[in-house]
C-alpha cells in the first residue's frame, strides 16, 4: 500500500469514525441536569412583540463536581407535542442530529451553576404554536451532554402559545378597501362615458 493511499484510508476512517460519534447522541443518553423556568404575560404571546424572561441553574440533586465539562449553554425555543402532530418537518427523534423539535435557537451563552436569567423578545419569524424552552448543555467540544427544559418529560406542562405576525395591517387594508372603491367608481364612470359618448354621435 502506497502512503498516499494509507494516508486516504486512514482520513477516511476517521472521518467515519467522527459521523459516527455525532450521529450517536442521543437525547435519551443526556443528563437533565438543568433546572429551567420561564416567565412571560398570561394568555396568547405575539411574536415580534411579546418577552420570555428564561432562567437556568444546575440541579441541586447532582453532586459536587457533576458540571465541570459544562462550557457553553443553548437555550432553544421547542414545539410542544400537540402543535407537531401531523408535521413530518417538526418531528421528535432520539438522534439529536435529526430532531426537530428545537428549531429556534434563543441564545448561547458560557455556562454558570447559577445566577442566569435572558431576557428574549419572541422572533417575528416564529409561527403559531405551543411552545416550551429546552437548554442544552455543551462540553469543551461542541457535543450535547445535558440539558434542561421548563416542561415535563412528557412534555404537557408550562407550555406556552404564540401567535404568529399576521403580515396584515390595518392601514393596508383601509388602503386596500380605498383602492377598490375607487376602480368600482372608475368602472361605473367609464361605462357612463362610453354610453352618453355612443348617443352623442348619433
Amino acid at each position: 500500500m502506497t502512503s498516499n493511499t494509507a494516508i486516504f484510508v486512514a482520513t477516511l476512517i476517521s472521518c467515519s469514525l467522527l459521523a459516527a460519534c455525532d450521529a450517536e447522541i442521543l437525547f435519551s443518553s443526556l443528563k437533565k441536569s438543568l433546572e429551567v423556568t420561564v416567565k412571560h404575560r398570561s394568555g396568547v404571546l405575539m411574536a415580534g412583540e411579546d418577552t420570555l424572561e428564561i432562567d437556568w441553574f444546575l440541579n441541586k440533586i447532582f453532586p459536587a463536581g457533576t458540571d465541570s465539562a459544562y462550557k457553553t449553554i443553548k437555550l432553544k425555543l421547542c414545539y410542544a407535542p400537540i402543535s407537531q402532530k401531523d408535521r413530518a418537518w417538526r418531528k421528535t427523534e432520539d438522534h439529536l442530529k435529526k430532531d426537530k423539535t428545537c428549531q429556534f435557537e434563543v441564545d448561547s451563552t458560557p455556562y454558570k451553576s447559577s445566577n442566569n436569567k435572558f431576557n428574549w423578545t419572541i422572533e417575528r419569524d416564529v409561527p403559531t404554536g405551543t411552545f416550551f424552552v429546552r437548554a442544552y448543555i455543551l462540553n469543551g467540544d461542541g457535543h450535547e451532554i445535558g440539558y434542561g427544559q421548563n416542561t415535563d418529560d412528557k412534555k404537557v406542562n408550562n407550555l406556552f402559545d404564540i401567535q404568529a405576525i399576521s403580515g396584515r395591517h390595518a392601514t393596508l387594508d383601509i388602503c386596500s378597501v380605498v383602492f377598490s372603491a375607487f376602480a368600482v367608481v372608475s368602472l361605473f364612470g367609464f361605462f357612463y362615458m362610453e354610453k352618453r359618448n355612443a348617443k352623442a354621435s348619433k
